[in-house]
C-alpha cells in the first residue's frame, strides 16, 4: 500500500517543506520509510481558516448528512483492509488480533454516533411554552439547544493508534456535534495516521461536507500542537496522552486572551480494592486475572491498574505472591515509543528507591519486564510520590492495616479515572463505604471485574477528577463526549418559523 506524506487540508493535500522526521518500528528500533514533514506555520494558519470557513455551514448540515459522513468514514476505513493492520503493527509492534480489534471498535464507533444523530434526541432540546395569562407577569415561550462551539483542534494518542487516534472518539464526537477538526498526528505513527486522515477526508468529499471540515497536520516537535492551541479560532482543544503533555495544553489554553476547554485525558492509577472475603475466595484465580489486567497491551492502556490495596492477612500475601508470579510469566511486547520506555524505566527506579517499597519483580536494565513491588499504606500516605502514574506493565500492592486505614487511602489518593472494587457477599458492608468514596474520585466505578476495557456506549464515563482530566464533568468515550463540543443557547418569544433548525 502507497503512503505518500502530506498535510491534508480540507480537500488538498499539501506537500510541506517542514522539518523531516520517521516513524520508528519499536521492536528494532529503526526508522520507517516514508518520510514525514512536519507541518509549518502557515500550513496550520490555512487549515484552521479554511476550518472556520467550513464552520459557516457544517454547523447547518442535517443529523442525517452528518451521519452519511460518518458512516462513509466507517466504510473507507474498511476497505484499507488488513494492509492498514500490517502498517500499524510496524509503527506500534501492537498484535494484528489487537489491532483487528480496534479497528473494529473504531468503524463501530463512527456507527454509533450516527445513530444517535439519526435517532434526534441527543440536542435535548427543551421548550417551556408561553404563559400569556400568568399573573402578575405572562411568561415568554423558550427554547434550549444544543449548537455546536466551533473549530475544534484534536490530539491523537500514541496507545491507541485508531480508537484514539485520527478517526477516534475525540474526532468523531466533535464531527457528530457540527464541529469542524484539525488533528494534529502523532508522530509515533504517522503512516497510520496519514491512510486514516486520508479515509476522512475522501469520506468528507464523497459526501458533500464543506471543503475544511477535517484537516490532519503532521509534525514531531511541540511546536505544531502549541501553534494550534494559541490560535484565536480554535475554540477547544482534546487530547488524550501524559499528564505533563495535557497540562501544558491547558495552560497554553487558559493564558490566551480568550481562554478556551481544553478536555485532557493524562492518565491514571486506576486502584483496585481486593476485600478479605473476594481475596480468599478468589484466591489463585483471581490474581491471575489481575496480573493479566495490568499486563494487558503491555500495560499500555490508561485504565491499566497501577494500584491494588488490600488487607494486610496472609491471604492477601499469598495473593500478591501469585500476582508476581503471573506478571513474571506475562510475555511483553516491545513499548510504543523509545520515550515511552525511557519513562517506564526511570519511573520503576524512582519507586523502587522510595520509603517502605519492596520489590517482588526485577526488571532488568536492557528488558522490558513486568513489575510490582508492595508498600504499606502507611508509607504511601506519607509518599505522595507512589500515586504518580509509571506507563507500562507494573502495579504497586498496598498493605492496609485496617479498613479505616484502606477508607482513608480511598480519601487521600487524587483523581482517577477508575476505581474497583472486588468483594464477596461478607465484603458487601465496606463495598458500600467504598463506593461511596470512590464516588468522590473517579469517573467509573467497577465491581469485580478490571477497568482495562472501556466500552463505548451511552452510559460510559471515562474521565475524572484532576489530574486524570482537566473536566470531570466530561467523558471522551461514549455518545456524552458529544457535549464537549456543543453549548446551550436559549431562543427566547423567537417565531418558530425562524428559530434554527434543530439538529437533534
Amino acid at each position: 500500500m502507497e503512503i505518500i506524506p502530506s498535510q491534508i487540508i480540507g480537500y488538498s493535500h499539501v506537500q510541506s517543506n517542514g522539518k523531516i522526521f520517521h516513524g520508528y518500528d519499536p521492536a528494532s528500533g529503526k526508522p520507517l520509510s516514508p518520510a514525514f514533514r512536519e507541518a509549518t506555520e502557515s500550513e496550520i494558519n490555512e487549515s484552521i481558516v479554511l476550518a472556520n470557513t467550513a464552520f459557516a455551514s457544517y454547523r447547518k448540515t442535517s443529523a442525517s448528512q452528518r451521519s452519511l459522513f460518518l458512516e462513509t468514514i466507517a466504510g473507507n476505513i474498511e476497505a484499507l483492509g488488513d494492509d492498514l493492520l500490517k502498517i500499524i503493527h510496524e509503527e506500534t509492534a501492537l498484535p494484528l488480533t489487537r489491532l483487528a480489534g480496534e479497528r473494529v471498535r473504531t468503524t463501530g464507533q463512527l456507527r454509533l454516533f450516527a445513530q444517535l444523530l439519526r435517532d434526534g434526541k441527543w440536542n435535548h432540546e427543551i421548550v417551556d411554552e408561553p404563559l400569556p395569562d400568568r399573573k402578575p407577569q405572562p411568561r415568554p415561550g423558550m427554547v434550549q439547544m444544543q449548537v455546536p462551539i466551533g473549530v475544534v483542534a484534536v490530539f491523537g494518542a500514541s496507545n491507541f493508534p485508531l480508537a484514539f487516534s485520527v478517526a477516534g472518539g475525540d474526532t468523531v464526537s466533535a464531527l457528530a456535534a457540527g464541529c469542524p477538526v484539525v488533528f494534529k498526528a502523532h508522530p509515533a505513527h504517522p503512516a497510520t495516521c496519514q491512510l486514516i486522515g486520508n479515509a476522512i477526508a475522501k469520506a468528507a468529499k464523497e459526501t458533500g461536507m464543506p471543503d475544511g471540515t477535517f484537516s490532519m497536520l503532521h509534525g514531531q516537535s511541540n511546536n505544531v500542537g502549541g501553534t494550534l492551541v494559541k490560535h484565536p479560532l480554535i475554540k477547544a482543544v482534546a487530547f488524550t496522552g501524559s499528564f505533563k503533555g495535557g497540562k501544558s495544553l491547558y495552560d497554553l489554553a487558559v493564558r490566551r486572551p480568550e481562554p478556551i476547554p481544553v478536555y485532557a485525558e493524562m492518565g491514571s492509577v486506576n486502584p483496585v480494592f481486593f476485600l478479605p472475603e473476594a481475596v480468599k475466595l478468589g484466591g489463585e484465580s483471581l490474581a491471575l486475572q489481575f496480573g493479566q489486567s495490568v499486563t494487558m497491551g503491555s500495560g499500555q492502556f490508561c485504565t491499566n491498574p497501577g494500584f491494588c490495596i488490600l488487607i494486610n492477612n496472609e491471604d492477601s500475601k499469598f495473593f500478591i505472591q501469585h500476582v508476581a508470579e503471573a506478571l513474571s510469566a506475562s510475555p511483553i511486547h516491545a513499548l510504543l515509543t523509545e520515550g515511552i520506555t525511557r519513562a517506564y524505566k526511570s519511573g520503576l527506579e524512582k519507586q523502587h528507591k522510595m520509603s517502605g517499597a519492596s520489590i517482588l519483580t526485577i526488571t532488568a536494565e536492557t528488558d522490558i519486564k513486568p513489575s510490582i513491588i508492595t508498600v504499606s499504606a502507611k508509607n504511601l500516605m506519607q509518599n505522595p510520590d507512589y500515586f504518580e502514574e509509571v506507563f507500562g506493565p507494573s502495579t504497586v500492592a498496598v498493605l492496609a492495616d485496617s479498613y479505616d486505614e484502606m477508607f482513608r487511602l480511598a480519601e487521600v489518593m487524587p483523581g482517577q479515572l477508575t476505581g474497583t472494587i472486588h468483594a464477596a457477599d461478607k465484603d458487601i458492608p465496606v463495598a458500600k463505604e467504598l463506593i461511596e468514596l470512590l464516588t468522590q474520585k473517579v469517573g467509573r466505578v467497577i465491581m469485580n471485574g478490571f477497568p482495562t476495557g472501556v466500552e463505548v456506549c451511552h452510559a460510559m464515563v471515562h474521565g475524572g477528577p484532576y489530574p486524570a482530566t482537566t473536566d470531570s464533568r466530561v467523558t471522551s468515550v461514549g455518545t456524552a463526549s458529544i457535549y464537549r463540543f456543543t453549548r446551550p443557547v436559549c431562543y427566547q418569544n423567537i417565531p418558530h418559523a425562524l428559530l434554527p433548525v434543530s439538529n437533534g
